[in-house]
């Protein structure tokens, strides 16, 4: 009930109370939208970010993309893992050895490998197992450990086991063989080619990184 002095209105008590409750309500709706900001900025998917460094200054990168260009400022984490691709061979694929292998399918079930990563010890479980790759269409990827190895005249025959399953792949000889070891902080400088696999950004819009891959020797990194 609103009653009037003076020509002005007046709210009664019951009307104050309801204006609150109303004004509550909307400030829980607003903190409620703005805090599912927050959670859909902490879910945002991975960005994997192979390019140039530009430019590097203490614990910071400037990486600009080989494709779809802009410069991305990437802050090094304190514990970063950096690893050093060079070029590997066959003699590299050693039972026992943590290997990644992207593939197409062959009739007989094999896959015949395109390029073949062999993992440092400590990368030993990363990704293992099969899935499909974006390299060609129909290409495959296939993260497992060699059981066997035996020489052909073409090449290598690996049989590989992961959990749950095991391949055989067709190692070709001018298959391309990339070979993982530690790396050093101080390998990311300008100049450098590097993969940064996983861009984790912040909830204040930044961009951070805890493992990046940088080149050795040549090596071409996508």
């Amino acid at each position: 009930m609103v009653f009037v002095s003076g020509g002005a209105p007046l709210e009664n008590k019951d009307m104050k109370l309801r204006h609150g409750a109303i004004g509550a309500a909307f400030g829980a709706l607003l903190a409620a939208i703005l805090g599912c900001g927050q959670v859909l900025a902490q879910i945002e998917p991975p960005l994997r970010l192979p390019g140039i460094i530009e430019k590097a200054d203490g614990d910071t990168i400037w990486v600009r993309p080989y494709e779809g260009g802009g410069l991305f400022e990437i802050a090094l984490d304190k514990k970063l893992a950096v690893y050093a691709v060079k070029p590997g061979t066959l003699a590299d694929l050693k039972q026992g050895a943590f290997i990644g292998v992207g593939a197409m399918p062959q009739a007989d079930g094999s896959q015949r490998a395109m390029q073949i990563t062999v993992f440092a010890e400590s990368q030993r479980g990363l990704g293992e197992g099969f899935r499909p790759w974006s390299r060609a269409p129909g290409s495959t990827m296939t993260n497992a450990t060699i059981d066997t190895t035996v020489a052909s005249v073409d090449g290598h025959r690996l049989t590989v086991k992961y959990q749950g399953g095991e391949k055989t792949i067709v190692v070709p000889l001018d298959v391309v063989i990339l070979d993982y070891v530690p790396g050093e902080r101080a390998e990311l400088k300008a100049g450098a080619h590097v993969v940064v696999p996983v861009v984790k950004r912040k909830l204040d819009g930044s961009l951070g990184a805890d493992r990046i891959n940088v080149a050795r020797a040549g090596v071409t990194l996508n």
